[in-house]
């Protein structure tokens, strides 16, 4: 008993006069467990210049041009109850093509998934911002896709790092859905560019779905990859990159909050404010959890994959155009969305370095 309270007093003693060498508080612990297998990958010159050499290929033009391209001209919208005059193909299957067109270029392989799926009803009685309404048996079915691409791993092809965003936008009212969710789609597509010729040694996925219609097709996308038994070690979801409230606007923030469900998702979470510390990305990064599994990266922790996060612009969302007709691509941050971009492909290629993942 006195050699217990004597280590106690020992203990304390160490706790007030501050950290000691060789004495980690507990917190410090944890993440001593969790960081060797990073700083491990990062210690490797060669793989760190490697990481920098393709986040500095992140391009704001590129990303700005994708973004007008599919939330002003030629595309207004992205959704199939809407087609333009004189255009055989709704303005969803157009972006499709579009999105397909550009990753075949570089060498990719399209697959297109088919979902069963139909336009919300508006309900004009709801604020702005949640006007959806659920539509009725007797309207409209459309046949939506999700769109795959992927570089398959060297190493581990069996594991699976997936970066997904929805492309659709709002099929209740005529919005651009600029920041939702076009600004993350042409994000997605930036990172595709870039990692084109890369050789990595898991397989990097790409999915383009649509959250805008219902039922949302990450659901059917979560549950084919279940039943494929695909091994999917992490999910990234970007939706509403930079999109944030007037006044952190006005000050100029760069914003990124990464969202989690399961602690799973956390080491991620983290992991994104390591890569923006380590790589001076310039992000104003925050981490926060979910109460439940949302948006379509919960659609991947319902079938069971717990290692899924989402990136987006604020949290409680404070864009003032959401889901709005006033979301368009002039209002977008995109060189907040590209610094997200960058901190992306950071954690995905730390990832993919890492052993213990």
């Amino acid at each position: 008993m006195v050699r217990h309270v004597a280590i106690l007093c020992a203990v304390l003693g160490l706790l007030t006069a501050g950290p000691q060498p060789g004495f980690a508080a507990p917190q410090e612990q944890d993440n001593a467990k969790r960081e060797p297998a990073w700083a491990k990958v990062w210690d490797s010159p060669a793989t760190e210049a490697a990481i920098q050499s393709l986040i500095r290929a992140v391009e704001v033009d590129r990303i700005s041009r994708h973004l007008f391209y599919l939330s002003k001209a030629p595309l207004p919208y992205r959704k199939l109850n809407f087609t333009l005059p004189g255009h055989a193909k709704n303005t969803l299957y157009e972006a499709d093509d579009y999105l397909a067109g550009k990753l075949e270029l570089w060498g990719y392989g399209v697959q297109r998934e088919g979902v069963q799926v139909q336009a919300f009803r508006r309900d004009t009685t709801k604020p702005k911002h949640a006007q959806y309404s659920r539509p009725m048996p007797e309207d409209p079915w459309y046949t939506a896709y999700n769109l795959y691409a992927e570089r398959k791993g060297r190493s581990r092809p069996d594991e699976i790092i997936l970066v997904l965003a929805h492309k659709d936008s709002q099929s209740w009212i005529d919005s651009p859905g600029a920041n939702d969710n076009a600004i993350g789609t042409a994000a997605v597509l930036e990172m595709a560019r870039i990692l084109a010729g890369h050789r990595p040694e898991r397989t990097i996925r790409f999915l383009f779905c649509n959250e805008e219609h219902t039922p949302w097709t990450s659901v059917t996308a979560a549950e084919n990859a279940r039943k494929r038994g695909d091994k999917i070690i992490a999910v990234f979801n970007l939706d509403g990159l930079g999109g944030k409230t007037a006044e952190e606007t006005a000050r100029g923030a760069q914003t990124n909050v990464t969202a989690y469900t399961e602690p799973a998702g956390r080491r991620l979470a983290e992991l994104m404010s390591a890569v923006n510390t380590r790589f001076a990305i310039g992000l104003d990064q925050r981490i926060v959890q979910r109460k439940a599994p949302g948006d379509d990266d919960g659609s991947f922790v319902k079938a069971g994959y717990s290692a899924a996060v989402i990136n987006i612009g604020s949290w409680p969302y404070g864009d003032p155009n959401y889901h709005a007709e006033t979301d368009i691509p002039e209002k977008s941050d995109v060189p907040n969305a590209a610094r997200v971009v960058q901190a992306t492909l950071a954690a995905i290629l730390t990832l993919d370095r890492d052993p213990a993942s």
